[in-house]
């Protein structure tokens, strides 16, 4: 996550957890590693995309595996928080800006940059993304 969060997670702690949940997918995106991608999903996630709909940390995995493999080889996310809430001890919301950059690509036109919402849930001590939405985001003002 590149900015500042905008609102306190809980404190300290979990505000390096979350920001490194971000790190980590973002990480595993770029190298192409599905597990370690999936794998900060929790188990029964929901991810849409627009015109997808994606369940569980499997159907993650598999769709997201084909598509490391295939038109986002070599790729990578970047993300920009717009704001972080947390609903409880153990629930965050986080709203970015997020694009993705293709291979070959310095920057993302303006127009690939989407809105997400993230509901990140801490189970077991770590923070799994619970459900994902992203939508386009449209122009910049």
């Amino acid at each position: 996550m590149s900015s500042e969060l905008h609102e306190a997670v809980a404190g300290p702690v979990e505000e390096r957890a979350v920001r490194a949940l971000f790190e980590v997918t973002s990480a595993a995106w770029s190298d192409g590693d599905i597990d370690a991608f999936a794998g900060r999903y929790a188990q029964d996630a929901t991810v849409i995309l627009p015109g997808v709909h994606l369940r569980g940390r499997d159907g993650i995995r598999s769709a997201m595996g084909a598509a490391f493999a295939g038109p986002l080889k070599g790729s990578r996310r970047l993300h920009a928080t717009e704001s972080v809430r947390l609903l409880g001890p153990d629930v965050v919301l986080v709203v970015t800006r997020s694009a993705t950059v293709f291979a070959g690509e310095a920057e993302p036109p303006a127009d690939r940059w989407e809105l997400a919402t993230w509901t990140l849930v801490r189970r077991g001590g770590e923070w799994l993304v619970e459900a994902y939405h992203s939508c386009p985001a449209g122009m910049p003002s």
